[in-house]
Protein backbone atom coordinates (compact mmCIF):
# COMPACT_ATOMS: atom_id res chain seq x y z
CA UNK A 1 0.00 0.00 0.00
CA UNK A 2 1.36 3.61 -0.64
CA UNK A 3 2.67 5.42 2.19
CA UNK A 4 0.26 8.21 1.91
CA UNK A 5 -2.75 5.89 1.62
CA UNK A 6 -1.93 4.19 4.91
CA UNK A 7 -1.22 7.37 6.69
CA UNK A 8 -4.72 8.48 6.02
CA UNK A 9 -5.99 5.93 6.41
CA UNK A 10 -4.75 5.85 10.09
CA UNK A 11 -5.55 9.22 9.95
CA UNK A 12 -9.28 8.94 9.14
CA UNK A 13 -9.21 5.62 11.48
CA UNK A 14 -8.37 7.73 14.61
CA UNK A 15 -10.64 10.53 13.80
CA UNK A 16 -13.53 7.95 13.52
CA UNK A 17 -15.94 8.86 16.53
CA UNK A 18 -16.61 5.25 17.31
CA UNK A 19 -12.90 4.37 17.45
CA UNK A 20 -12.24 7.38 19.62
CA UNK A 21 -14.85 6.47 22.12
CA UNK A 22 -14.05 2.84 22.48
CA UNK A 23 -9.81 2.86 22.24
CA UNK A 24 -9.66 4.98 25.45
CA UNK A 25 -11.79 2.37 27.54
CA UNK A 26 -10.16 0.01 26.45
CA UNK A 27 -6.68 1.34 27.21
CA UNK A 28 -7.52 2.56 30.20
CA UNK A 29 -8.62 -1.11 31.25
CA UNK A 30 -5.32 -2.61 29.86
CA UNK A 31 -3.35 0.10 32.01
CA UNK A 32 -5.24 -1.42 34.79
CA UNK A 33 -4.54 -4.72 34.33
CA UNK A 34 -0.81 -4.04 33.64
CA UNK A 35 -0.67 -2.21 36.84
CA UNK A 36 -2.12 -4.97 38.80
CA UNK A 37 0.36 -8.04 37.33
CA UNK A 38 3.47 -5.78 38.75
CA UNK A 39 4.75 -5.81 42.21
CA UNK A 40 5.12 -2.07 43.30
CA UNK A 41 7.65 -0.36 45.67
CA UNK A 42 7.63 3.00 46.49
CA UNK A 43 10.96 4.91 47.49
CA UNK A 44 11.28 8.44 49.40
CA UNK A 45 7.00 9.21 49.40
CA UNK A 46 7.65 11.37 52.44
CA UNK A 47 8.80 14.20 49.96
CA UNK A 48 5.05 14.75 48.24
CA UNK A 49 3.05 13.36 51.33
CA UNK A 50 5.03 16.38 53.87
CA UNK A 51 3.87 18.73 51.10
CA UNK A 52 0.18 17.37 51.05
CA UNK A 53 0.46 17.36 55.26
CA UNK A 54 1.05 21.04 55.48
CA UNK A 55 -1.64 21.68 52.77
CA UNK A 56 0.73 22.58 49.70
CA UNK A 57 -0.61 21.17 46.20
CA UNK A 58 2.83 20.16 43.93
CA UNK A 59 3.60 19.98 40.65
CA UNK A 60 4.64 16.40 39.82
CA UNK A 61 7.61 16.11 36.79
CA UNK A 62 8.57 13.24 35.12
CA UNK A 63 9.88 12.52 31.59
CA UNK A 64 7.57 11.90 29.23
CA UNK A 65 9.11 8.16 28.08
CA UNK A 66 7.79 7.01 31.83
CA UNK A 67 4.67 8.43 31.87
CA UNK A 68 2.86 5.03 31.18
CA UNK A 69 2.05 3.63 35.00
CA UNK A 70 1.77 7.33 36.26
CA UNK A 71 -1.62 7.64 36.70
CA UNK A 72 -1.61 5.13 39.43
CA UNK A 73 0.97 6.25 41.73
CA UNK A 74 -1.29 8.43 43.77
CA UNK A 75 -4.87 7.87 42.17
CA UNK A 76 -6.56 9.58 45.57
CA UNK A 77 -5.39 12.62 45.13
CA UNK A 78 -7.08 15.50 43.15
CA UNK A 79 -4.52 15.73 39.71
CA UNK A 80 -4.45 18.04 36.60
CA UNK A 81 -2.44 16.62 33.58
CA UNK A 82 -0.87 18.89 30.70
CA UNK A 83 -1.51 17.09 27.94
CA UNK A 84 -1.21 18.86 23.94
CA UNK A 85 -3.31 19.79 21.59
CA UNK A 86 -2.10 17.34 18.67
CA UNK A 87 -4.14 14.54 17.32
CA UNK A 88 -2.61 12.06 19.64
CA UNK A 89 -3.47 14.54 22.52
CA UNK A 90 -7.38 13.58 22.27
CA UNK A 91 -6.58 10.04 22.94
CA UNK A 92 -4.17 10.18 25.85
CA UNK A 93 -6.71 12.91 27.47
CA UNK A 94 -9.37 10.69 27.14
CA UNK A 95 -7.66 8.22 28.98
CA UNK A 96 -6.30 10.32 31.61
CA UNK A 97 -10.07 11.12 32.26
CA UNK A 98 -11.24 7.89 32.72
CA UNK A 99 -8.44 7.10 35.05
CA UNK A 100 -9.56 10.17 37.18
CA UNK A 101 -7.19 12.70 35.93
CA UNK A 102 -8.55 16.51 35.20
CA UNK A 103 -7.07 17.67 31.91
CA UNK A 104 -5.76 20.94 30.41
CA UNK A 105 -5.24 21.11 26.97
CA UNK A 106 -2.05 22.92 25.64
CA UNK A 107 1.51 23.04 25.20
CA UNK A 108 4.12 25.49 24.26
CA UNK A 109 3.64 25.67 20.59
CA UNK A 110 -0.27 25.31 20.72
CA UNK A 111 -2.96 27.14 23.27
CA UNK A 112 0.08 27.61 25.71
CA UNK A 113 -1.16 31.05 27.09
CA UNK A 114 -4.79 29.60 28.00
CA UNK A 115 -2.80 26.58 29.23
CA UNK A 116 -0.61 28.33 31.43
CA UNK A 117 -3.64 29.96 32.98
CA UNK A 118 -5.72 27.26 33.62
CA UNK A 119 -2.53 25.70 35.10
CA UNK A 120 -2.01 28.00 37.53
CA UNK A 121 -5.79 27.99 38.14
CA UNK A 122 -5.50 24.14 39.26
CA UNK A 123 -3.18 24.49 41.68
CA UNK A 124 -4.78 27.32 43.52
CA UNK A 125 -8.35 25.12 43.00
CA UNK A 126 -6.29 22.35 45.24
CA UNK A 127 -5.41 20.29 42.17
CA UNK A 128 -1.61 18.21 42.05
CA UNK A 129 -0.37 19.50 38.61
CA UNK A 130 1.26 16.76 36.58
CA UNK A 131 3.68 17.73 33.79
CA UNK A 132 6.03 15.83 31.41
CA UNK A 133 8.51 19.11 31.23
CA UNK A 134 10.27 17.10 28.15
CA UNK A 135 6.82 16.74 26.21
CA UNK A 136 4.78 16.56 23.77
CA UNK A 137 7.54 15.85 21.17
CA UNK A 138 10.75 16.75 22.90
CA UNK A 139 14.07 16.54 22.82
CA UNK A 140 13.74 14.53 25.18
CA UNK A 141 15.02 14.84 28.74
CA UNK A 142 15.30 18.86 28.54
CA UNK A 143 13.07 20.93 30.63
CA UNK A 144 11.26 23.36 29.13
CA UNK A 145 10.88 26.95 31.11
CA UNK A 146 6.68 26.58 31.00
CA UNK A 147 7.06 24.32 34.71
CA UNK A 148 9.70 26.40 36.37
CA UNK A 149 7.57 30.04 34.92
CA UNK A 150 4.32 27.75 36.79
CA UNK A 151 6.50 27.42 40.18
CA UNK A 152 7.73 30.73 40.27
CA UNK A 153 4.54 32.20 39.73
CA UNK A 154 2.18 30.21 42.42
CA UNK A 155 5.08 29.00 45.03
CA UNK A 156 3.99 25.67 44.19
CA UNK A 157 7.10 22.84 44.91
CA UNK A 158 8.40 20.74 42.40
CA UNK A 159 8.38 17.23 43.06
CA UNK A 160 10.37 15.15 40.30
CA UNK A 161 9.67 10.97 40.39
CA UNK A 162 10.80 8.37 37.79
CA UNK A 163 9.43 5.12 37.65
CA UNK A 164 11.17 1.51 36.22
CA UNK A 165 10.33 -2.31 36.11
CA UNK A 166 12.86 -5.12 36.46
CA UNK A 167 11.74 -6.44 33.26
CA UNK A 168 10.73 -3.94 30.76
CA UNK A 169 11.41 -2.98 27.27
CA UNK A 170 12.08 0.81 25.77
CA UNK A 171 10.39 1.60 22.42
CA UNK A 172 12.14 3.29 19.65
CA UNK A 173 10.21 6.44 20.02
CA UNK A 174 11.66 9.89 20.92
CA UNK A 175 10.94 9.59 24.37
CA UNK A 176 12.17 5.87 24.80
CA UNK A 177 8.74 5.10 26.27
CA UNK A 178 9.31 2.68 28.69
CA UNK A 179 6.96 -0.20 28.72
CA UNK A 180 7.01 -2.62 32.15
CA UNK A 181 6.28 -6.06 31.35
CA UNK A 182 4.12 -8.34 33.46
CA UNK A 183 4.68 -9.96 36.77
CA UNK A 184 8.22 -7.24 37.35
CA UNK A 185 8.80 -5.71 39.97
CA UNK A 186 8.33 -2.22 39.81
CA UNK A 187 9.52 1.49 41.42
CA UNK A 188 8.29 4.95 42.04
CA UNK A 189 11.16 7.27 42.93
CA UNK A 190 10.80 10.43 43.85
CA UNK A 191 13.23 13.25 44.11
CA UNK A 192 13.37 16.39 46.68
CA UNK A 193 11.18 19.20 46.25
CA UNK A 194 12.33 21.98 44.10
CA UNK A 195 11.04 25.47 45.12
CA UNK A 196 11.66 28.49 43.05
CA UNK A 197 12.12 32.21 44.26
CA UNK A 198 9.38 34.09 43.00
CA UNK A 199 11.54 36.84 41.87
CA UNK A 200 13.99 34.38 39.76
CA UNK A 201 15.23 36.16 36.23
CA UNK A 202 15.41 34.71 33.19
CA UNK A 203 18.87 33.24 33.72
CA UNK A 204 17.69 32.32 37.22
CA UNK A 205 14.95 30.00 35.60
CA UNK A 206 17.43 28.36 33.17
CA UNK A 207 19.81 27.10 36.27
CA UNK A 208 16.56 26.04 38.02
CA UNK A 209 15.61 23.83 34.48
CA UNK A 210 18.77 22.48 34.53
CA UNK A 211 18.80 21.20 38.24
CA UNK A 212 15.25 19.58 37.37
CA UNK A 213 16.70 17.56 34.50
CA UNK A 214 19.62 16.58 36.45
CA UNK A 215 17.51 15.93 39.13
CA UNK A 216 15.10 13.62 36.76
CA UNK A 217 17.93 12.34 35.04
CA UNK A 218 19.51 10.96 38.20
CA UNK A 219 16.13 9.51 39.69
CA UNK A 220 15.21 7.74 36.28
CA UNK A 221 19.15 6.25 36.65
CA UNK A 222 18.36 4.88 40.30
CA UNK A 223 14.86 3.35 39.14
CA UNK A 224 16.26 1.90 36.33
CA UNK A 225 18.97 -0.31 38.67
CA UNK A 226 17.24 -0.36 41.42
CA UNK A 227 16.48 -4.46 41.22
CA UNK A 228 19.70 -4.73 40.01
CA UNK A 229 20.89 -4.54 44.07
CA UNK A 230 19.69 -7.88 44.71
CA UNK A 231 16.23 -6.32 45.67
Amino acid sequence: MDKSLFSYAVVALKENRLVLRVIPWVAAGLMRCMHRLLRVFHVNPAYPECCWAKGRQIIVAFWHGRLLMMPFLYPDQPRTILISQHRDGEYISRIATILGSQVIRGSATRGGIRAFRQMIRALKEGFNLVITPDGPKGPRAQVKSGVIEVAKLTGAPIVPVSFSASRRRLLKSWDAFLLPLPFSRAVYIWGEPIYVEPTATKEEVAKYQELLAARLDLLTMEADEYFKAGR
